[in-house]
């Protein structure tokens, strides 16, 4: 469970720790290593109805309701995409629906992703947000 009480926390808390590292190469090597960390990801959910469609690299997307909020778990087989959906997870991950879809994901452009990615990573980024709050969507109705 996550420790931070909202999303918009969660959003802020990761900016600061990114404003830590004085250039992209150090923010890329600690998104990376974010990544690393994920949780394990069974292979019985690498399905392709749980693929994200629009990523350059594989990427699959599971979630759960548990009780009143939404537990994602995802990988990628790309360093850097898994440190991306790290940084999803850490931001959406054990939310209330209703908080997922109440956080704008301005940590793109305030972390300057938005220009940092590639166009491809960008679209893979967005695809996997896209899921996110269309579940959210979903669980909320």
């Amino acid at each position: 469970m996550t420790t931070t009480s909202t999303a918009e926390q969660a959003q802020q808390e990761l900016l600061e720790e990114f404003e830590l590292f004085d250039n992209w190469m150090d923010r890329y090597q600690y998104i990376i290593d974010m990544g690393k960390a994920l949780p394990a990801f069974p292979d019985e959910h690498k399905r392709d109805e749980l693929k994200i469609q629009g990523c350059q690299s594989n990427v699959w997307m599971h979630h759960e309701r548990q009780g009143d909020t939404l537990h994602f778990a995802a990988i990628s087989d790309a360093a850097i995409v898994s440190g991306l959906i790290a940084v999803l997870m850490r931001i959406y991950n054990d939310r209330k629906p209703s908080d997922i879809l109440a956080t704008s994901p301005h940590f793109l452009k305030d972390l300057g992703l938005d220009k940092h990615l590639s166009p491809t990573r960008s679209n893979g980024l967005n695809a996997m947000l896209e899921r996110i709050y269309r579940v959210a969507e979903q669980e909320a109705a």
